[in-house]
């Protein structure tokens, strides 16, 4: 393992440590009375406190210092003085401990009694103070200059979302999406909980993945010989539970499907399905605007929320626009009747990439997503689709070819699907049929005939309605972002590029990371404006990696560009 000079020095320290018989890493129970934010709120002068935290920062000037500790809640400053924390003759606990062998990231318990510094900032006397973990890398120190410029912050995405930890150490605004989404989910169980449904678990691991049209990952259970498929969704197994006599049960379920990766998807995501027995999907249309505006109040602490330019407007009730509606506005083509020939030619008649493995649904679905979506920012219920995109849900009770089925829109993006579902064994298994067909033609997203399934509703479901919420996609609505890797603690990463096994120094370190961030080559300007280092700095550094072939410089015209060899 290649050390950098300060992981180098903080392992000297450590040892030092051990040869003083300071344990770095005690198993004790350190007892904590109170915390950065209890301190703050029930501050009283000389009260006695004992805390536990990070070690953010430091200002030691001789025998006394400032210093700044970060626990779960937040920060605080404290004060080193010697002859407080040494009232006897023996100093070393401050002069050598504190003052040379503790670091900025350590985890320290503090006692200490409470006051207010002349500047009026609340502060923690240090009485004593104990060695929790010595931390052996260096966090980032973000610095600002005298133009208020943050240098060295820990903003790079790729190093963010691979170092979660780091992240939720050094930038504090990132723990509150992470608070958010914990809201989310307390308020959406009280919401359901209230109404009498009933929390429950299904199989991840499924013999034939059911429940929505997705590309599955496959596995196989070495005990039974059998493939096996991680679950795409955890809908039929709800219904079969309906079946069994539950009058509504719900679940948050971790649902993966082997497809593309981008700003909104990874391939394993949250979502909640609940499903309602004696209920339709306009009952459903009704109980989910009520639901969003209680949980955005109950993360937010009001209806609304931002999403880049958009405010977003979570109060019941929502405008309801029928799939045929919305594609004849945007495109001027009614979908009514047509033959799959017809969708097909106008699809690429207006630009839209399509391929003969495609049916009417898909065909629908492509037109829908690529002229309509987005154009629906406020939540709107896009009602009424196709029966050719929805193998799951009942035939509309009064309008051909349709069915009774929703998706909730917002910002351009679905978050909630629902339907009337569809409790006619028969046709159940004749749209099951037809989705074979789809997979026959090359279609590796189409269903799957479940016969255990078929089996159940033909021992009877009552009259239900379904709904599925993608989890990670509203939290990103509530929450202000863009990319779901925002509000996944850990995002699924490319296998992280090894580090070249020779002595490289920090300012080689920093190149790599910038390179290590990109696919592709980047200009040598920009690399060299990211590392921030002096140009003699830069120099060295970028002969040392290309001196031993771990990046490559190319003129390509008139353009230098640095890569990984």
């Amino acid at each position: 393992m290649q050390l950098s000079e300060q992981e180098i020095i903080r392992r000297e320290k450590l040892n030092k440590l051990t040869e003083m018989g300071i344990n770095a890493f005690p198993a004790d129970e350190y007892t904590i009375t109170d915390t950065t934010e209890s301190i703050k709120q029930d501050f009283s002068e000389s009260k006695q406190v004992k805390i536990a935290g990070r070690l953010m920062s430091r200002r030691i000037q001789g025998k006394a210092s400032f210093a700044e500790l970060q626990d779960s809640k937040g920060k605080i400053q404290v004060y080193f003085n010697r002859d407080e924390i040494c009232p006897g003759e023996d100093k070393e606990l401050y002069n050598e401990v504190y003052k040379h062998l503790l670091d900025i990231g350590d985890i320290i318990g503090i006692e200490g009694e409470l006051f207010t510094t002349q500047v009026g900032e609340k502060t923690v006397l240090v009485k004593n103070f104990i060695l929790l973990t010595k931390a052996l890398r260096p966090l980032p120190q973000a610095k600002t200059d005298e133009n208020g410029v943050v240098h060295d912050g820990f903003t790079d995405p790729e190093l963010r979302y691979r170092q979660r930890y780091v992240d939720l150490t050094v930038n504090p605004q990132v723990k509150e999406i992470f608070v958010k989404r914990t809201k989310l989910f307390n308020a959406m169980r009280a919401f359901f909980n209230d109404a009498g449904y009933f929390e429950v678990e299904t199989p991840i691991l499924q013999s034939i993945p059911g429940g929505a049209a997705a590309k599955p990952f496959i596995t196989h259970h070495n005990a039974l010989d059998i493939p096996l498929y991680l679950r795409i969704a955890n809908e039929l197994y709800l219904k079969r539970l309906i079946v069994g006599g539950f009058d509504g049960v719900y679940e948050f379920s971790k649902n993966f499907r082997n497809e593309g990766m981008d700003r909104t998807h990874n391939p394993e995501f949250t979502a909640m399905e609940i499903y309602v027995a004696y209920k339709d999907y306009n009952w459903m249309m009704d109980f989910t605007e009520k639901l969003l505006e209680f949980c955005a109040t109950q993360v937010n602490g009001n209806a609304e929320s931002t999403f880049g330019e958009h405010t977003i407007n979570w109060k019941a009730p929502y405008p309801r626009v029928s799939m045929t509606e919305a594609i004849l506005k945007y495109t001027g083509f009614d979908i009514t009747g047509k033959t799959e020939k017809e969708l097909y030619d106008f699809a690429k008649s207006i630009g839209i990439e399509v391929n003969e493995t495609m049916g009417k649904g898909k065909l629908i679905d492509e037109i829908f997503g690529e002229k309509c979506e987005g154009n629906f920012i406020q939540p709107t219920f896009i009602t009424d689709y196709p029966i050719e995109m929805s193998p799951l849900t009942k035939k509309h009770r009064s309008k051909e070819g349709l069915t009774e089925r929703f998706e909730l829109m917002v910002c351009g993006k679905e978050i909630a699907n629902a339907y009337s579902e569809l409790n006619d064994p028969i046709d159940q298994r004749e749209r099951f049929e037809a989705q074979m067909t789809l997979s026959e033609r090359g279609d590796d997203e189409a269903m799957f005939i479940d016969q255990d399934f078929l089996r159940a509703l033909e021992y009877g479901m009552p009259p239900t309605s379904g709904l599925g919420i993608g989890m990670d996609r509203l939290i990103m609505f509530l929450t202000n972002n863009a990319s779901i890797q925002e509000v996944l603690f850990f995002p699924q990463m490319r296998p992280e590029k090894a580090v070249p096994q020779i002595e490289l120094g920090e300012d080689e370190k920093v190149i790599l990371e910038i390179l290590n961030s990109q696919e592709e080559a980047m200009s040598l300007a920009e690399v060299k404006e990211r590392s921030q280092l002096s140009g003699k700095k830069w120099d060295k550094a970028s002969k040392t990696l290309t001196k031993n072939n771990i990046v490559k410089v190319e003129k390509i015209e008139e353009n230098l560009l640095m890569k990984l060899a």
